[in-house]
């Protein structure tokens, strides 16, 4: 609203309340008694019910009951807890779109009475909070007293207090964009104000719900002109210096620009296609965008890593070893073996630091709600544990055991093998062509050749017989000058996502044919072992709802895998938007359900061996130009013969939420875990929500589960549809998803169906069975009405964030 707007808003206002005064008056003196109350109670209801104003005057006060919102609602500002634990209250920014949240704390530092807390902006110009019994928040003061000021909260989600000038000018005294607390959005700034002398950086909250600083902060570099990221002073995680083509090496997302000049050098995010733009920096160290997605995780830097920008420390316990990390389990051990500390000083990522230091530590969880003080555990092992008997979470920490010293002992002992091998090769075949055996001869000299070409090779064995395998699967080896050229040089505008072992690219060959090209990372922990599995495997599947494997590439380190390309992305992309979830309606929903089961069918009992994805998920179900599924990304599948059914594995690989329990806690797996996690897709598709964005009557986290059971024993299973839909759908065949969904995710690998009878009850053709109780019906950590849940890879037992939204292949 103009100012000219507003100021005859509040005038006329004024005007008709002296108006009604007077009336009242009258009507009393008039002996008009019952039009005195009725005036007097219209009177009292217009002037505590005002409209929303974006602005405080001289004098104006906010309160707990008020807000002050931007021309556009886009943010607001009022007094509220943090959470549900009486901690105190706080004056915080909302954006206040789709799933609101959090942008800024006014008083992060100094909780105050939430009964008696109000934001004055006085007539000396001094912006300050007040409450009962609390020291005064100074949020802006002068020397000397400053005039004809305002403070107006701005569409940008800047809150800034300004002084007029009679000539219609005006100037900032203070803003809320100097002062960031630990989320970052467009026009607030990372680095140094060279005038001022003033540092801008993002500082963790202390815990999940208490927003003090906590132990990391985000920082611009300007020398190095690259992010970091420090624990309590030390540097864990850097992003790399900033390319030439404007990129930062560790941060995928390219929405931001860089200032250097002498008035500042600093970083700062940029607005994109309308849609709002958010960095979070969580307690433990993760930094997160909107969508939960990963920007740095300092969270996974045990101080012996370099991957993905980790720092290493000068000091590392003996007893921690590559690959060691904490991750996320659901439940509470059963152990006696534990010890606390109920110091609120400390938080999660104190806990972590004492537990990694302590060599007989292996887990930790909070011991207030709050978030802080730390429950230590210590035990051997997971046996005789009940690690789903709560629902709570905790952090266990996975042993890696260090094989490097072996197999470097195996290395060297086959390189000597084979170079005395050759020697004796080229001594036999000089005695034989000195003796002019020419025949056997020229058959030496062949072998020679062949074996000095082997071990002159600069490449491993296995990655050269895997080049000689294409041949034998209809693959083709694509060239590596051919792979660059058709990305453009891997750029990063055709990047179409981040997958669990590396960026996913948009290429066009030579002869006009769209492909996706999948470039392994070097650090991503898939190996030539998982490299090999994926494309000796995919090449043997063939069938409509799986994806294509065209061939793939290697060139000295890069092993890269060329797919045939998805122009509608992948499912997550979708469903769990609000705007795009309604390009599915729900024909196209069971659809995509038939298809999926059509395909895992497939895998389970009509290829030539029997596959189990081990991670299946929205993210790896792809789209084609009809929207038709299309299961990819099977670097983690395994093979059976069709006799064989089950398997047991040390390895856990795959994604919380989607994990059955046996394969969870047990590492044992069979097609009913991909059955299981085929009932959490089933419930996603239906709802168009995260296995983990659900919240019980008490406002607890409740996974997409234990949401659809408590729906589905009160009667209510419908309630579970996604309301973009609009109740266009067939309520007898949702009814009947659910019901499967639920089968599907039983505790008991026996108790759950096979795809062929999931397919069958989906078609109406077989008997459905009531479920039971379902395994995992609790949820996940909760922060800011987002969840995340976590995923581990083969080769690797560190702890990432899974919740990031593959866009294609």
């Amino acid at each position: 609203m103009h100012d000219w707007r507003r100021h005859f808003k509040t005038d006329f206002l004024d005007v008709a309340n002296c108006i009604v005064v007077l009336s009242i008056m009258a009507c009393y003196k008039l002996g008009k008694l019952h039009v005195f109350l009725y005036m007097w109670l219209w009177q009292t209801i217009s002037f505590h019910v005002k409209a929303v104003n974006d602005s405080l005057k001289p004098g104006d006060i906010l309160n707990n009951t008020t807000e002050l919102c931007s021309e556009n609602r886009t943010y607001c500002l009022r007094f509220g807890p943090t959470s549900n634990i009486k901690d105190g209250g706080y004056l915080r920014m909302y954006y206040e779109g789709e799933n609101g949240w959090v942008v800024w704390i006014a008083n992060r530092n100094q909780p105050v009475d939430l009964d008696s807390a109000t934001l004055l902006l006085n007539h000396s110009g001094v912006l300050e909070i007040k409450s009962k019994d609390k020291e005064s928040i100074i949020l802006y003061s002068s020397p000397q007293p400053v005039h004809n000021t305002v403070a107006i909260l701005l569409d940008t989600g800047n809150f800034v207090l300004q002084q007029l000038h009679s000539n219609g000018s005006k100037n900032v005294l203070w803003q809320s964009f100097d002062y960031p607390g630990d989320t970052l959005i467009p026009g607030m700034k990372l680095g140094v104000n060279h005038r001022s002398g003033h540092n801008w950086s993002l500082v963790s909250w202390f815990s999940k719900s208490i927003p003090a600083p906590g132990p990391f902060r985000l920082e611009w570099e300007p020398q190095k002109k690259e992010l970091i990221i420090k624990r309590q002073g030390q540097v864990c995680w850097r992003s790399g210096e900033l390319r030439k083509k404007k990129r930062l090496e560790h941060v995928w997302e390219s929405q931001y620009t860089v200032v250097s000049n002498e008035d500042e050098d600093s970083f700062e995010l940029t607005f994109s296609n309308d849609e709002r733009i958010k960095w979070t920096l969580m307690e433990n160290g993760q930094l997160i965008n909107r969508e939960g997605s990963d920007i740095a995780r300092a969270d996974l830097c045990y101080g012996y890593n370099t991957e993905e920008g980790c720092q290493k420390w000068e000091e590392i316990p003996k007893c921690r070893h590559h690959g060691d990390a904490f991750q996320i389990v659901q439940g509470f051990p059963d152990s006696n073996m534990r010890s606390n500390l109920e110091n609120s000083s400390y938080g999660v990522s104190d806990c972590r630091a004492i537990c990694w230091n302590n060599c007989s530590c292996t887990a930790f969880k909070e011991y207030y709600d709050n978030g802080t003080g730390c429950v230590f555990f210590h035990w051997h092992s997971m046996e005789g544990t009940n690690i789903a008997s709560t629902g709570e979470d905790f952090y266990m920490l996975v042993k890696h055991t260090d094989h490097k010293g072996a197999k470097k002992w195996i290395w060297i002992s086959i390189v000597m093998a084979i170079s005395l091998f050759v020697i004796c090769l080229y001594y036999v075949g000089f005695a034989l062509k000195k003796r002019k055996y020419i025949f056997k001869g020229k058959q030496s000299r062949g072998m020679e050749i062949k074996m000095f070409d082997l071990t002159g090779s600069n490449r491993s064995s296995g990655i050269k017989d895997l080049q000689d395998d294409l041949k034998g699967h209809g693959l083709k080896a694509f060239d590596y000058t051919l792979v660059v050229e058709a990305t453009n040089d891997f750029l990063s505008e055709n990047k179409l996502g981040q997958g669990g072992f590396g960026p996913v690219y948009k290429g066009v060959l030579p002869t006009g044919q769209e492909v996706a090209v999948k470039r392994l990372s070097k650090a991503s922990g898939q190996g030539i072992v998982e490299f090999k599995n994926e494309v000796t495997l995919i090449s043997e599947l063939q069938h409509m709802n799986l994806v294509q494997l065209l061939g793939c590439c290697i060139h000295e380190e890069e092993r890269i895998l060329v797919y045939q390309y998805m122009p509608n992305k992948s499912l997550d992309f979708y469903l769990f938007d609000g705007t795009r979830s309604k390009l599915l309606d729900w024909k196209k929903r069971f659809n995509i359900i038939e298809g999926i089961s059509q395909g895992l069918l497939y895998l389970h009992k009509y290829s030539r061996l029997k596959i189990i994805h081990r991670d299946l998920k929205a993210s790896n179900i792809l789209l084609d130009e009809n929207m038709n599924p299309k299961i990819s990304d099977f670097g983690m599948a395994r093979m059976f013969s069709q006799q064989e059914s089950v398997s047991s594995t040390n390895r856990i690989v795959g994604t919380y939420g989607y994990m059955s329990p046996e394969y969870a806690m047990e590492g044992v797996f069979s097609t009913k875990s991909d059955v299981y996690s085929f009932g959490v897709l089933l419930l996603e598709i239906i709802s168009g929500r995260r296995n983990n964005s659900f919240h019980d009557a008490n406002d607890d986290p409740l996974n997409i589960i234990g949401h659809a059971w408590e729906l589905w024993n009160n009667g209510m299973s419908l309630q579970l549809v996604d309301p973009s839909l609009n109740e266009l759908f067939d309520p007898d065949e949702v009814q009947r998803c659910i019901h499967v969904g639920l089968l599907c995710v039983e505790q008991y690998p026996n108790d759950r169906p096979t795809m062929s009878n999931v397919i069958s009850m989906l078609k109406k053709s077989a008997a459905i069975t009531l479920p039971q109780r379902p395994a995992f019906c609790s949820g996940r950590q909760n922060f800011d009405g987002k969840t995340y849940s976590k995923e581990l890879f083969a080769d690797s037992t560190e702890e990432i964030t899974s919740s990031f939204t593959r866009e294609s292949m």
